[in-house]
């Protein structure tokens, strides 16, 4: 039996059998693993309540022939609670975890920029440092970025011409100018377009400072543009509760 350690976020789980549960991980070493905890749902299970949703984890795992086994776990960040009291907070990290999922595919193989990117995301979730809405739209563009779809917020995402321009297209890329503006293109305001740049780039002083209505303009087309580069539609993110 081959044992290994790793720090891991839990994306999701399901039950198997009458005590057990297959665990999803994001590790940071070893990518996406799939993994059993064996009796974790009985009340005495020594470890149960750490790999749930939301937590982040040391964990020791032993290589199975089709799904590793967890051994054993250690809390390094308690969010599965803080984030599951807050239905607003939930259903934002929700589709947090979602993504995660979707944008790495094959298991075994390391996103170390996705694990570190997701960790962050879910702790300023729990810690509330900045508006759940913000944090999640944020994850998303980044989380694409590094996927290799990062959209363009200033000059236009077609022909490279220097902006700001004053619409948006999903399909292309991000904002377009007027030349290369398609049939259907939103024309968000400027402030949606500087908040959009800043949630990209980790600017918090200017996402901050936003105005609820660009907010609300941002992220609709926030979700349109993870949506269309995923190819199918977020079940979680019609549940988004935003404020």
């Amino acid at each position: 039996m081959s044992l290994y350690r790793d720090e891991a976020i839990v994306l999701r789980t399901h039950k198997l059998g009458e005590a057990d549960r297959i665990v999803t991980l994001l590790s940071r070493e070893h990518g996406k693993v799939r993994a059993v905890g064996k009796g974790v749902r009985r009340t005495t299970s020594r470890f149960g309540s750490r790999l749930e949703p939301f937590m982040h984890v040391d964990v020791q795992l032993s290589t199975g022939r089709n799904l590793d086994v967890v051994t054993q776990a250690e809390t390094l960040g308690p969010y599965g609670r803080r984030i599951g009291e807050d239905y607003t907070l939930y259903t934002a990290g929700t589709v947090m975890l979602e993504t995660a999922d979707r944008l790495v595919e094959a298991e075994r193989e390391p996103a170390v920029q996705q694990y570190w990117l997701l960790v962050g995301a879910v702790r300023a979730l729990a810690t509330r440092e900045h508006a759940p809405g913000l944090v999640l739209d944020s994850y998303l563009l980044r989380a694409l970025a590094i996927a290799g779809w990062a959209p363009s917020f200033t000059d236009c995402a077609r022909c490279g011409a220097p902006g700001p321009h004053h619409a948006f297209a999903v399909a292309v890329g991000g904002a377009v100018c007027g030349a290369c503006r398609p049939p259907g293109a939103a024309a968000p305001a400027p402030d949606t377009f500087a908040l959009l740049a800043a949630l990209l780039s980790g600017d918090w002083a200017v996402a901050d400072a936003s105005a609820e209505r660009h907010r609300a303009e941002g992220n609709g087309l926030v979700a349109a543009f993870c949506q269309f580069h995923l190819e199918r539609r977020l079940r979680s993110l019609p549940m988004v509760e935003r404020v």
